[in-house]
């Protein structure tokens, strides 16, 4: 990268993400040294802390350390989730620092790599660490940018052999993967969502198929879905015949168990996959189908199925006692949602399913009210929290009240976010709790998970 030659520090604006701490991760392995500010401390930035990263949580230039004021060998790295008005932002701006956004570098990044890319409105995380798996377990010392906390591996970022190829999980937010130039990709959906950004849901497909373009040889999609692109297409789905797809699919001991097919009458029989979810043994099909296209062969698939240990806020159980299941989840999109609830009144069938929902954005609840009432009335029992803002300013008449009065079920409330333990502790009645949101509704896990296990 030659934008990098006389380069030494690099400085993040909103290090705390989980894409921009992963480039952060690359960059101090590769010898520079590197820092940033975010708006609050969480987990993931006392890690990095404890990696020997320079953090701070003040909006205010003198906190900025000094190395970072030498510009010439300073890079700045910037997120759309910090605002510019934000005071550092100003600063390096007027100052005319190289400014980049996540998606440049990552792009600047993957240019030297042979790249595996997986996009899609959901389940990119989750199908981006299987993949990454997947090469692993084959032998392959890939490198992974991941969008979630693999739970094999502790990390949203792995580093592999110089010349090893690379995952990466392409994020259409802000077209952010428009930057990319995968040789092999993979779209998981295409749904209206950040309709902030594109305004409506033929803006979302159109980006899609320009990333579908920038695919230089084989691009795989799930079969409900339809991208342009130059390059070879094929598809895969769960219980529908395609190129890849699954069948055969039952659920023992908790495990999501299916047969997997290939081109050319290639068939895996028995997978069990640890991780819930039909969803799931979707995304699972996508990755299988991605690793065979860019090459790998499929003897070590069933093992890399079978020892994937998921993603951390992606079905994650946090408590299973006998007594009572709590299961954390990042779903903020109504058909995120769907696929949860649905997996879970299916994997617990005759149990009582209890949901806490912090929406997130006042934007995408606006624009999604009704299937947001549709997806959340699959569970028995809602707890709606208040709209978790994000980037946003509040927008009139929005709240979370707007997804209760478009509900069906009636075993539904809203509960203030200081009120929540409280009724967690003294009024919960369930045999299966599940926390979901993209918001800071995971503040609250650990709390919780230490109240039910007492």
């Amino acid at each position: 990268m030659k934008l990098l030659t006389d380069i030494k520090n690099i400085y993040f604006l909103g290090i705390g993400g989980i894409g921009m701490s992963a480039l952060a991760r690359w960059f101090k392995a590769q010898g520079f040294h590197v820092g940033g500010y975010d708006k609050t401390e969480s987990p993931l930035t006392q890690q990095l802390v404890a990696e020997g990263f320079d953090v701070h949580y003040d909006n205010q230039v003198g906190r900025i350390p000094t190395a970072f004021y030498k510009k010439a060998e300073t890079l700045v790295v910037v997120t759309p989730a910090v605002p510019k008005d934000n005071v550092e932002y100003k600063f390096f701006e007027s100052s005319e620092y190289n400014m980049l956004k996540r998606s440049q570098v990552l792009g600047l990044i993957t240019e030297s790599y042979r790249t595996v890319a997986i996009a899609g409105t959901h389940g990119k995380t989750t199908t981006t660490t299987l993949t990454a798996h997947i090469f692993k377990t084959a032998g392959i010392e890939c490198s992974a940018f991941m969008g979630g906390i693999s739970a094999n591996y502790a990390t949203n970022l792995l580093i592999g052999a110089k010349d090893a190829p690379v995952i990466v999980e392409a994020d259409e937010y802000d077209r952010s993967f428009l930057t990319l130039r995968p040789e092999v990709a993979v779209v998981t959906s295409t749904d209206a969502d950040h309709l902030d950004i594109y305004g409506n849901h033929d803006s979302v497909l159109e980006s899609f198929n320009l990333f579908g373009n920038l695919v230089s040889k084989v691009l795989i999609a799930n079969h409900k879905v339809k991208v342009d692109t130059k390059a070879l297409n094929f598809t895969y789905a769960y219980n529908t015949k395609s190129d890849y797809y699954a069948d055969h699919l039952r659920i023992e001991n908790g495990k999501f168990i299916f047969n997997f097919h290939g081109k050319d009458g290639l068939e895996i029989k028995d997978i069990a996959l640890s991780v819930p979810g039909f969803h799931n043994v979707e995304n699972a099909t996508g990755a299988m189908a991605a690793a065979l296209e860019f090459g790998l062969k499929p003897d070590t698939f069933k093992e890399a199925i079978e020892t994937f240990k998921g993603v951390k806020r992606r079905f994650e159980y946090i408590v299973d006692s006998g007594k009572i299941i709590y299961i954390d989840d990042y779903a903020h999109h109504p058909a995120e949602l769907e696929a949860l609830l649905t997996s879970a009144k299916a994997l617990f069938a005759n149990k009582k399913v209890t949901v806490i929902f912090q929406p997130h954005l006042y934007s995408r609840t606006r624009d999604f009210d009704k299937e947001f009432a549709q997806s959340l009335d699959i569970a028995d029992e809602v707890i709606l929290l208040d709209i978790y803002p994000a980037r946003e300013l509040p927008i009139a008449g929005v709240t979370s009240e707007i997804v209760l009065q478009k509900m069906k079920n009636k075993q539904v409330q809203i509960l203030k976010k200081e009120d929540l333990m409280e009724y967690i502790k003294h009024k919960l009645n369930t045999d299966v709790l599940i926390t979901a949101g993209a918001g800071d509704i995971d503040r609250f896990v650990e709390e919780i998970g230490r109240v039910l296990k007492a």
